[in-house]
């Protein structure tokens, strides 16, 4: 799958390319794409010499924790959950321990701790894979559920917002939660027709209600609060649990005599090796995303998409935020970008600029989490992973949309 969607990748730049040169006289196109080349590869080492430094800090971290026996209690915790979403994992084995984690990150928007451990979780699932190159159902649906983004503090959207003048930076906070949501069960469902998980299981479908409960109850909470304190709150609740975490791994560690600092040592020397072995898998597909964004490739999606909608007759003022939706998939950087330039475009607090905001907090770089989590055990063959990670995606969008329309008119 990734073979063809790469080659696709640069075969949709070409023929748009040769669009630009032959029907709109422009033939620097080319010029730009091949400096996207180089300034991607560039980009590339940039994101490495991050992860070393990340990876390397929380897989030494995680050693301490494995060592002191933190992750064996929590996969046996969730042993039964696990047992029926992925039956190819054995109860009790740490790749369940490592994965809830990794939720936990990415549900609290700690994106330096959730991509280590998330590694560290593929890894774990990859020694169970009678596959070296083939991804297994676990794999798939780790990915999916990891790539679809469940986040319940979206801190990053509430500060560009505030750095571009909106009046309620946190505006957004209830339709990125929707949207997220949404786009959660959405990759759930999709991984679960696919693999044929049973999800009427009475025990998944009670843990299922508890998450519902639970976001509503969040919601409810956060609801309550001034505006102008749920993001120092978001941030100060954040911050407070990861660093709640790293001590609660030191505190075990050292009651149950684990030498921490060896072990942390040890721990990230691993961490090490892994960011080593990724910079390919970038550079990969870095390089691809950057040539169809300078092919303006996007730029021909995002006018059909345009005209389609107005020679319908409806409503087109979300089409001026797909930008944001269309590079969201390939690139968080750029993504960003275009949430900038929508604000800075059409304002703060216009509904374009509102509806890139929800898409932002409510969707993931897919690809960069595909080439990153499948390129650190070597799986080149992703089965469905990619066509249910981006119908998670296109569901957040679609959900963004709705639900703006329904907050904002």
């Amino acid at each position: 799958m990734l073979n063809r969607l790469w080659f696709g990748f640069f075969l949709v730049a070409a023929l748009a390319a040769l669009a630009q040169w032959l029907l709109g006289g422009n033939p620097g196109v080319f010029a730009a794409m091949v400096a996207s080349l180089f300034d991607m590869a560039k980009l590339a080492v940039e994101v490495m010499i991050l992860l070393f430094g990340t990876l390397t800090l929380w897989l030494g971290f995680l050693r301490i924790a494995e060592q002191a026996g933190l992750i064996e209690r929590l996969a046996r915790l969730l042993g039964p959950l696990f047992a029926r979403l992925m039956p190819g994992v054995p109860r009790g084995h740490p790749a369940i321990g490592l994965i809830t984690l990794n939720f936990a990150a990415n549900v609290l928007g700690l994106d330096n701790a959730a991509t280590p451990i998330g590694l560290r979780a593929m890894r774990e699932l990859q020694t169970l894979n009678p596959s070296e190159t083939t991804a297994s159902d676990a794999q798939i649906l780790f990915i999916v559920l990891n790539a679809s983004s469940l986040t319940l503090l979206p801190v990053s959207v509430f500060m560009y917002r505030a750095q571009a003048g909106a009046h309620d930076p946190t505006l957004v906070f209830v339709p990125i939660l929707l949207a997220t949501s949404a786009s959660t069960l959405a990759g759930l469902l999709a991984v679960a027709f696919m693999q044929k998980i049973k999800l009427r299981d009475p025990l998944v479908l009670v843990c299922l209600l508890a998450v519902a409960v639970l976001l509503s109850a969040f919601i409810s909470v956060l609801l309550a609060l001034p505006a102008a304190a749920l993001a120092p709150l978001s941030s100060l609740l954040g911050n407070f649990t990861l660093f709640a975490i790293v001590f609660a791994f030191l505190a075990v560690g050292a009651w149950r005599k684990v030498p921490v600092y060896e072990s942390f040592v040890e721990g990230a020397r691993q961490g090490f090796e892994v960011a080593r072995d990724l910079l390919p898998y970038l550079v990969a597909m870095l390089c691809a995303v950057g040539v169809l964004r300078a092919s303006g490739a996007l730029d021909f999606a995002l006018d059909g998409v345009r005209g389609c909608v107005q020679a319908l007759g409806l409503d087109a003022r979300f089409v001026d935020a797909l930008p944001t939706a269309l590079v969201k998939p390939f690139s968080g950087s750029a993504a960003r970008a275009m949430l900038i330039e929508t604000m800075k475009t059409h304002g703060a607090d216009s509904f374009p600029a509102l509806l890139a905001a929800t898409v932002q907090g409510s969707t993931e770089t897919t690809f960069y989490v595909l080439a990153v989590y499948f390129g650190a055990v070597g799986i080149r063959r992703t089965r469905h992973a990619v066509g249910c990670a981006l119908l998670a995606d296109l569901a957040g969008v679609l959900a963004s949309i709705a639900v703006c329309y329904w907050f904002f008119g």
